[in-house]
């Protein structure tokens, strides 16, 4: 392991707050994504040789956190060409979740307004590179402080979320909502016909209730809401690999911790304001 980095879902979970969705009881790991190089194979049959760079994640368990890991050849791949490894653990799992939100889910298509809700941070970060790479017209909202910062990445508009209401917006062909919190209602209101929504986050605070409202938008109404919960295999992360060695996405960390200082990180993502990923150095 080189690098790990903080997720939202592990600071919802190692507080109890994920009940519906974590099996199992306490103690649990943390980490979720990885970079590193391969040490040993488990199968001769594994077209991997140590010394390789790889990237990826370990699915639903929690454990990245840590100086080795065992992990499956499906949950890997190798990591792009000439990026550095602690630079690297910022993308696999906000770059998978924003691949398959735009492209997969809402089908992005050239020249259609996407709203990111949530645009400074880990998944709003990749989704407004993507979303100029996938040739959309993109509208970012995030902190005052981040307004340049999400500009920087490709938006065409950014909005303070914290001023703007979802009146003041317009249209949109696509939403991609990544900020935990009340208020898809107002915001899938916002979608045009034929428009798309796709959220990442809802609000921890009534989960079920959440869950019930996008269920229910697959039934009632044409603006349907998609959920989805990211499991990438090796093809979505090698697709991640490639768009990277092609210019239209980079990583963008924050800040990095050593190990020893995990809980910083995690107490780091808790006050919130990240732009893009808190990542944890290993060693």
């Amino acid at each position: 392991m080189h690098a790990t980095s903080v997720n939202g879902g592990e600071l919802l979970a190692r507080r109890g707050g994920a009940r519906y969705a974590t099996a199992g009881g306490f103690p649990k790991r943390t980490g979720l994504d990885f970079a590193g190089e391969v040490e040993a194979l488990g199968s001769p049959m594994t077209a991997l040789a140590p010394g390789t760079r790889v990237w990826g994640m370990l699915g639903y368990a929690f454990g990245s956190a840590a100086e080795y890991v065992v992990v499956r050849p499906r949950r890997l791949a190798l990591a792009p060409a000439g990026l550095d490894l602690v630079q690297a653990a910022a993308l696999p799992g906000v770059g998978t979740t924003a691949i398959t939100a735009l492209r997969d889910k809402a089908r992005l298509r050239p020249g259609e307004r996407l709203l990111v809700r949530g645009a400074s941070g880990g998944v709003g970060s990749v989704a407004v590179q993507l979303g100029r790479a996938y040739g959309a017209r993109v509208t970012g909202l995030a902190g005052a402080a981040n307004l340049d910062f999400v500009r920087e990445l490709g938006a065409e508009e950014v909005y303070d979320h914290r001023v703007t209401t979802p009146a003041d917006l317009g249209r949109f062909d696509v939403i991609l909502n990544t900020a935990p919190g009340p208020g898809l209602g107002a915001y899938r209101r916002l979608l045009a016909p034929g428009g798309r929504m796709v959220s990442v986050s809802f609000d921890p605070e009534r989960q079920l209730a959440s869950l019930a409202y996008i269920a229910a938008s697959a039934v009632f109404g044409s603006r349907r809401v998609r959920f989805f919960s990211g499991n990438p295999t090796h093809p979505l992360l090698a697709d991640l690999t490639a768009y990277v060695e092609s210019g239209a996405v980079r990583p963008v960390v924050d800040t990095v911790f050593p190990l020893a200082d995990i809980a910083k990180a995690h107490r780091a993502l808790e006050e919130g304001g990240v732009r893009g990923k808190h990542v944890v150095r290993i060693g």
